[in-house]
């Protein structure tokens, strides 16, 4: 097979195939290409597909490879001596798993059949689980209990340490029942189905000699990212013949909070002391200056195998340091910078990407898109203008502005509960088809309404009524506060209507809750825009509020489609790249997080970061504020610690950027690229 392609390094990992090995591939080092070379050249080499198992955490990723390998791979190599297709084992951790019950599950007292669960049915076996034991006033929340069982349940210790211990405690009382309740079904969850191996393999030895005998090969991507589960199945599999290849890098473990165990790329040579290590440095996606900035950052990482990336892409531009009064300041920057990459540079949006820890963090930076009507993706979290409590919030705001908007009426009619239940919407939603108005018309109706029972008719008219007097109140003049008067008159209508009461009353769990009734609150305070003057009507600057977190989607895509800025969080970063990088709120409380330092964290927040870093491709620009808005409140900032560890010539401040007089060649270059974008 040729090699030639591959850098020294990788071509020693591809033909390493006997006996342990790790391959220590740094951020960038080109990982997925090695792993699928790999297997190509195991197949070259005359080892039978079917002995093959490559093993790694998403579909995505396996379905990648299996294209690859495919692609390098000829035809006549994947099929046996009599003919049969016969291709390598790739897939995830899971799917393995499942491969394996189907054939063996009668043997741990399951039918055939076995049903899998996902979230939402497991969350049900909770909830009902729940329902049957007294707690008092305590509402624990279904979902942070099931994620506690799963923890206790792939962990090997005896105690569960969580932030809640009461709810931890809980949910190890209920880990037994829970499992029983599973297996009346005949259903497994997503964590049984390791667990049910690891306890196949334990009871039934033979089950265990088949699989050895199959899998003879194996390699596991992402390793440092293996709970023990995962760790103990493969290493079940490939204790004996001990072929066994494994792909990580401790530097990129970051899903420790989930149950991941750096440990196990860490101490691989405790169980295989003769493992050979190929480490991979070449990165092939960022300049020196990023690579730099990211080695400097997690050298100070004590517990970790020694690495340095490099590349032959050469220094590349310094790394930009803003600093910004508030998240308002620093989310309007971010734009305007990556509208002028993308009008002056000719950047695409798409190939722009702003990174944040929490999705707290994407508020402003929605609003500041929306505004100057930026096409954004927003990856590993939900929409802030998606959340149902801002839904509900801004189909108020259309309703009170314009009464005949069905859309939203027929979504808050009965929020709060008022006597206007689905019966009755639906009712009036056929009479207002029949009469060919809206659903409001139908309301103020007095004929219409006569097919109602009286109760119902006084919902529907008290309802009514509080439409038109906050509609009529819109173009009041506001004398409290003239700073902020839409902010004033949405105050009072939440409290008449209640609605942060009815999310305290509906929501279970109170910091649920609460956290809902914030993201309200914050958005309250970003109501008011600057450029429309205070003294004009609540109505028109409510108007332009909507607009502005409305895009335009009207707009010519011809050559633009799927254009769009990446807004993405941290941990949802991984594995990805992306030229020009913006991490916002690189500030101490966010990177590193506040619980970082009472949880003994920190060396996973300083991976986090550089994660972050080493997505980065062509430019980055870090940002932190003086003041971040948090509950509804201004909170004094800091910057993050870990900036401290860049070295300072790697970096420019962003004001001193802005500061230095341009040379001669890049005002040419400027006013070249702006002719061009005005012509």
């Amino acid at each position: 097979m040729e090699l030639s392609s591959l850098n020294p390094e990788q071509r020693q990992a591809v033909r390493t195939v006997d006996g342990p090995l790790l391959i220590l591939a740094g951020a960038g080092t080109g990982k997925t290409r090695v792993i699928t070379s790999r297997v190509a050249y195991m197949i070259s080499r005359g080892i039978r597909p079917r002995n093959i198992l490559a093993v790694t955490f998403t579909n995505k990723a396996a379905r990648e490879m299996k294209e690859r390998v495919r692609s390098l791979v000829p035809k006549r190599r994947l099929v046996d001596q009599d003919g049969q297709a016969e291709k390598p084992t790739i897939c995830t951790f899971h799917s393995l798993c499942a491969r394996i019950l189907r054939r063996h599950i009668t043997k741990l007292g399951y039918k055939k059949n076995f049903v899998i669960y996902d979230e939402t049915e497991q969350l049900g076996v909770v909830r009902r689980l729940l329902s049957q034991i007294s707690l008092g006033s305590k509402k624990p929340d279904p979902y942070a209990v099931l994620s506690l069982i799963s923890r206790w349940r792939n962990t090997n210790s005896d105690e569960l340490i969580a932030e809640d211990q009461d709810l931890a405690d809980l949910a190890k009382r209920l880990v037994s029942t829970y499992q029983q309740t599973l297996k009346a079904s005949n259903a497994v969850d997503f964590d049984d189905l390791i667990l049910l191996v690891l306890r196949l393999f334990a009871e039934c030895p033979e089950a265990l000699d088949e699989c050895r005998e199959r899998y003879r090969f194996i390699m596991v991507d992402e390793y440092q990212d293996t709970n023990n589960s995962q760790f103990e199945l493969v290493h079940n599999l490939a204790r004996e013949h001990r072929n066994f290849c494994v792909v990580g890098d401790d530097d990129q473990s970051i899903y420790g909070w989930r149950g991941a165990e750096v440990a196990n790329l860490l101490d691989l040579e405790k169980h295989f002391p003769e493992v050979k290590v190929v480490k991979l440095e070449q990165n092939y996606r960022s300049t020196n200056s990023i690579l730099e900035a990211a080695n400097a950052v997690i050298k100070n990482n004590v517990e970790r195998r020694q690495k340095k990336l490099w590349s032959d892409k050469g220094a590349g531009e310094p790394i930009t340091l803003w600093e910004f009064r508030d998240d308002e300041e620093e989310a309007q920057a971010l734009v305007e910078e990556i509208n002028f990459n993308r009008s002056i540079k000719k950047v695409k949006w798409r190939n722009q990407a702003i990174l944040f820890r929490t999705n707290q963090q994407s508020r402003p930076l929605e609003t500041a898109l929306r505004k100057a009507e930026v096409r954004y993706n927003l990856v590993g979290g939900q929409s802030f203008f998606d959340r149902r409590e801002i839904r509900d919030f801004v189909s108020y705001l259309k309703l009170f502005l314009n009464p005949y908007d069905d859309t939203g009426l027929l979504r808050i009619a009965n929020i709060p509960a008022r006597g206007l239940s689905n019966a009755t919407m639906e009712k009036l939603l056929r009479l207002s088809q029949e009469r060919g108005c809206t659903v409001f018309t139908v309301m103020r109706d007095e004929s219409a309404l006569g097919q109602f029972q009286r109760r119902t008719v006084g919902s529907i008219l008290d309802f009514v009524e509080r439409v038109e007097s906050f509609h009529e109140r819109l173009n009041r003049p506001i004398a409290v506060h003239p700073a902020k008067p839409l902010k004033v008159w949405c105050t009072a209508w939440l409290d008449e209507v209640g609605l942060f009461r009815e999310i305290r009353r509906m929501e279970k769990d109170e910091e649920t809750a609460e956290n809902r009734v914030r993201n309200i609150v914050d958005l309250l305070d970003s109501m008011d825009p600057d450029f429309v003057p205070a003294d004009r009507p609540v109505e028109e600057r409510l108007h332009r509020f909507l607009e502005h977190i409305s895009l335009d989607r009207e707009r010519d895509e011809d050559d633009e489609a799927g254009d769009a800025v990446t807004l993405i969080t941290v941990h949802s970063c991984k594995g990805l790249e992306f030229p020009h990088v913006y991490i916002a709120g690189v500030e101490d409380g966010l990177i590193p997080h506040s619980r970082s330092k009472a949880e003994g964290t920190l060396d996973e927040e300083r991976r986090l970061f550089y994660v972050a870093i080493t997505r980065a491709q062509v430019t980055l620009t870090m940002s932190h504020c003086e003041n971040r808005r948090k509950f509804g409140e201004m909170i004094p900032c800091h910057p993050s610690p870990f900036l401290k560890e860049i070295p300072e010539e790697l970096v420019v401040h962003g004001n001193e950027a802005s500061s230095e007089p341009a040379t001669d060649e890049e005002e040419l270059v400027f006013f070249a690229s702006l002719k061009a974008s005005l012509e």
